[in-house]
């Protein structure tokens, strides 16, 4: 039974979203505010949070920001603005996905599945996997779902990071277009990420490249896409 984190100050909305998804299979443990998120996020495990970014005291961005600092918890935010830049800042943060307020509980349930089965199903799915793939000073390691520098420090990424990094890495000197990408990294459920794939891009520059600004490993192609220009090898 996966264990649902709901960080949200209006209790109506933590109550409905607890029963809601408790009916539909999820344990759900809820925090009104950024301390006791971080009190609950110490004390037990957790699958996914779902985190308001309008709260008293720190907001969500900036703890949703924490968190992906140390974690690689998969995270869904909600927030009461519409706009395509409050979506591309909570992205950019590291939110895995994003819905914005009013929402119907049903779109935020299949968003939920949605990201477990992209973290947990494919765990589940692929239990053998011990492969690692090594490009320029980096490592892969798809079982453990991480990249490592070649000093063994691990860098966190969010799993959509790791997803798109994971499209590139396995298909290295080709050029993909944005929707290639968003198709091999999100499949189906791309519909919140139609455009975030230059934002998620940046991201990974920021944590791959000697010099993000001239990047060598993750190449843009004008008119057709990105290409990964690394050498890749297979243990």
């Amino acid at each position: 039974m996966p264990h649902i984190l709901v960080v949200d100050d209006h209790a109506d909305i933590r109550d409905l979203l607890k029963r809601f998804l408790e009916t539909h299979g999820f344990r759900v443990t809820c925090a009104r505010d950024g301390k006791e998120m971080k009190r609950q996020l110490e004390s037990g495990s957790y699958q996914l949070m779902v985190l308001d970014l309008m709260l008293p005291g720190e907001d969500g961005l900036s703890l949703c920001r924490g968190v992906r600092a140390t974690s690689n918890l998969p995270i869904v935010m909600l927030t009461a603005m519409g706009e395509e830049m409050d979506k591309i800042i909570g992205l950019e943060m590291g939110a895995d996905d994003y819905l914005a307020k009013p929402f119907n509980p049903r779109e935020l349930l299949a968003r939920i599945r949605a990201v477990l089965r992209r973290t947990q199903g494919q765990e589940m799915a692929e239990p053998q996997a011990t492969q690692q793939l090594h490009f320029a000073h980096w490592t892969l390691d798809q079982a453990r779902r991480e990249l490592v520098d070649e000093n063994g420090v691990t860098i966190s990424l969010s799993t959509a990071e790791f997803d798109l990094l994971k499209v590139f890495v396995e298909r290295p000197q080709r050029v993909l277009s944005r929707d290639q990408l968003l198709d091999l990294a999100r499949g189906r459920e791309a519909q919140a990420f139609d455009r975030a794939i230059d934002t998620l891009v940046s991201r990974l520059r920021r944590k791959l490249e000697r010099d993000p600004k001239n990047p060598e490993l993750i190449k843009t192609i004008w008119g057709g896409g990105y290409l990964f220009a690394a050498e890749v090898q297979h243990d």
